[in-house]
């Protein structure tokens, strides 16, 4: 949802392509996304996107491997990784990432903010998406245990640290996967919460 180019002042820079190539991203997304809006997610064609967004379907493949990544792909695990290494080397693994998710999170503007409202409830009631997206959890599983494995020092596929990062998408998913359907949440919040609970070993 928010650009690598839209990323705070002190992150990594951004070159030219790599600006042009998120705002080809960002066109494809907005204009598949509106598409859904106007005459659903089914008669929508990635033809049909490709032409609202003004590159060729080969092009939209390049960025997306199925339409249903559309609605799945953003970049906030992009984001989220590079606050959560620049964290302090004393933070805890649960800690850093909190902090990253708040991070994020609240730097999200209104609109970005409901297009995370829009894509979560197309990822609850498009079948083929739901499916898909099991795919992308675990794609964000991997990139999140990568980035642990990097603080910590330890392999990737180290079974505490998959543990972790499976758990950390867990609690976050169980906290904002029925924000769509409650207007007046607080995601932030809520997010944040769900960290704190997991970082305090999930007491009842």
């Amino acid at each position: 949802m928010t650009s690598m180019s839209e990323a705070p002042a002190g992150e990594r820079p951004v070159g030219l392509r790599e600006r042009k190539k998120a705002r080809t991203r960002a066109a494809i997304r907005e204009h598949a996304l509106r598409l859904f809006r106007e005459q659903g997610y089914h008669a929508t064609t990635v033809e049909q996107i490709a032409e609202a967004a003004e590159v060729s379907p080969s092009t939209f493949f390049r960025y997306f491997p199925t339409k249903e990544d559309v609605v799945l792909q953003d970049d906030f695990d992009i984001l989220g990784t590079q606050v959560f290494e620049a964290q302090p080397a004393g933070m805890s693994p649960i800690a850093a990432f909190r902090v990253a998710a708040e991070q994020v999170f609240t730097s999200l503007t209104p609109e970005e903010l409901a297009r995370f409202r829009e894509t979560t409830e197309l990822t609850l009631t498009v079948p083929e998406v739901r499916a898909r997206a099991m795919d992308e959890f675990a794609r964000t599983i991997d990139e999140i245990a990568a980035a642990i494995a990097r603080r910590t020092g330890r392999d990737p596929d180290d079974f505490a640290v998959r543990n972790m990062a499976g758990a950390l998408i867990g609690v976050i998913m169980a906290a904002t996967m029925p924000w769509a359907e409650m207007p007046s949440a607080d995601l932030a919040e809520r997010i944040s919460a769900a960290l704190a609970h997991l970082e305090a070993g999930l007491p009842l």
